[in-house]
């Protein structure tokens, strides 16, 4: 009776951690390829936008330095950048689309954002690194001449993740 009391003890053991390991790699093969296709798009765009990227260590460093720059938050206004921004941000939106085109109307109020400066510092963001609304700020600023253009991929989540404050519209 001992001998079949252990057996089945040690054979329930022994396949609660078969299981387990199982779903343990299997999950984490999971994310892994959805992490694999986030970063290869990430990278795709970076390339075909032509601008920098900056972390948010980096960025928070160059805020604390009070570095010159124009931080655009290309969230929806009501959504998120009205309930928390970047210290500093403005907002301008932008689809998460790639935009193929800009209608006269943005195009001159993005550039009216912007300023006359093509050398100025400006860094896009939107909500987190899958999202490309801020390829797309950051792609149509270098277009129009800025030289000087980064994205923040990690986005406000990754500034709120890493505890930096933020900002809120009243």
């Amino acid at each position: 009776m001992n001998y079949r009391k252990s057996f089945l003890i040690g054979s329930m053991s022994l396949f609660i951690v078969i299981a387990m390991t199982g779903i343990s790699l299997a999950g984490w093969g999971g994310k892994e390829i959805e992490i694999e296709k986030i970063a290869v798009n990430f990278a795709k765009d970076v390339i075909k936008g032509n601008y920098k990227i900056v972390t948010t260590e980096e960025l928070k460093a160059w805020i604390d330095e009070k570095k010159d720059m124009l931080i655009v938050d290309t969230m929806p206004y009501e959504d998120s950048y009205k309930k928390q921004h970047v210290p500093g941000a403005v907002q301008f939106e932008f689809p998460i689309k790639e935009l193929e085109t800009l209608d006269s109307k943005t195009k001159e109020e993005f550039q009216k954002l912007l300023g006359k400066n093509k050398d100025r510092l400006i860094v896009f963001y939107c909500g987190f690194t899958k999202c490309t609304r801020s390829h797309n700020g950051a792609m149509w600023a270098v277009k129009l001449g800025y030289k000087n253009v980064y994205r923040y991929p990690g986005g406000i989540t990754a500034w709120s993740e890493a505890d930096y404050p933020v900002e809120k519209v009243k």
